[in-house]
């Protein structure tokens, strides 16, 4: 079994950054993309991590990479460890199954989230105005139903804090037109595939955010892709219109935050064993129900 990782020091190279999730490495010409078993939630790091959660974020991304490559280009180059450097073997325990080596990209400040079902701030938002991130819905949509076409609906990324939604043409003034027509079509595109594969493993995929990089003229999907962390993962056998669904992700983790009246703020609660042993079993489901094979 995997140690549970919540932060690597991987002293030989320079750290690019430490995110909730990832720690990023600078390789010179590439990066080392580290995900880690840490969670977070309301926008905080919790203090315990989740058994192998780094390695399903890792593998199930790069799997979709490579379902996806003919879509748009992507940043994997590999996750396997015969391709590090050899000075950065005697950290194999920390490493395996958890790094992506990815090639460097001028990232784009816009997060590009595509829904396919009517839920979570979506339904809110519809409920109050009769739109989704400004955009007229039709009338007497009730909760997790599905929308007639997939939606771009864009956002910005937060330093800190929740990003905030914004619509296309507002996204069109930060990339150039050219780049956010590029970034909505691509990002429906691979929402759409992604969609159809996944209905035939008995999950639905709600909605999904992605993150695109420029290496010269060339758009590229990076970071993490239709992960249980970046996507609203459901059940299909258990989908009912009407209400919210089973997902395959942290909601064990919400669910008790919210029901011990956390409000949100320093200090931050532990979490019990068993809300750990859920929400690592709902991880491991959801790669393996995608992938058709065990976690390596």
């Amino acid at each position: 079994m995997r140690p549970v990782v919540t932060r690597t020091e991987i002293t030989e190279v320079p750290l690019v950054s430490r995110g909730k999730v990832r720690d990023i490495y600078d390789l010179g010409d590439d990066l080392l993309i580290v995900s880690t078993d840490r969670i977070s939630a309301f926008d905080h790091v919790l203090p315990n991590g989740i058994p192998d959660k780094g390695a399903v974020l890792n593998l199930l991304s790069a799997f979709w990479f490579q379902q996806t490559h003919g879509i748009v280009k992507n940043h994997l180059i590999s996750v396997d460890m015969a391709d590090l450097p050899q000075s950065l073997h005697r950290h194999r325990e920390v490493l395996d199954g958890r790094f992506t080596l990815a090639r460097k990209a001028q990232m784009l400040p816009v997060e590009c989230i595509v829904r396919g079902y009517i839920t979570g701030s979506g339904w809110a938002d519809y409920r109050k105005t009769g739109t989704l991130c400004g955009r007229l819905l039709p009338e007497g949509l009730v909760e997790s139903q599905e929308l007639p076409e997939p939606l771009f609906t864009p956002s910005t990324k937060a330093e800190s804090g929740h990003d905030e939604n914004i619509n296309f043409e507002t996204a069109a003034q930060m990339l150039g037109l050219r780049l956010a027509e590029r970034v909505r079509d691509a990002s429906i595109a691979v929402y759409k595939h992604a969609a159809r594969y996944a209905l035939t493993r008995g999950i639905i995929i709600a909605d999904t955010k992605f993150e695109f990089g420029l290496i010269g003229d060339d758009l590229i999907l990076a970071d993490e892709v239709l992960t249980p962390d970046s996507s609203r993962f459901w059940p299909a056998d258990a989908y009912v219109p009407g209400r919210s669904q089973a997902s395959f992700d942290k909601q064990y983790v919400r669910d008790w935050l919210l029901g011990i009246n956390w409000n949100k703020e320093p200090p931050i609660p532990t979490l019990p064993d068993d809300v750990v042993a859920g929400t690592a079993s709902k991880y491991r489901e959801a790669f393996e129900r995608l992938t058709g094979r065990e976690l390596p």
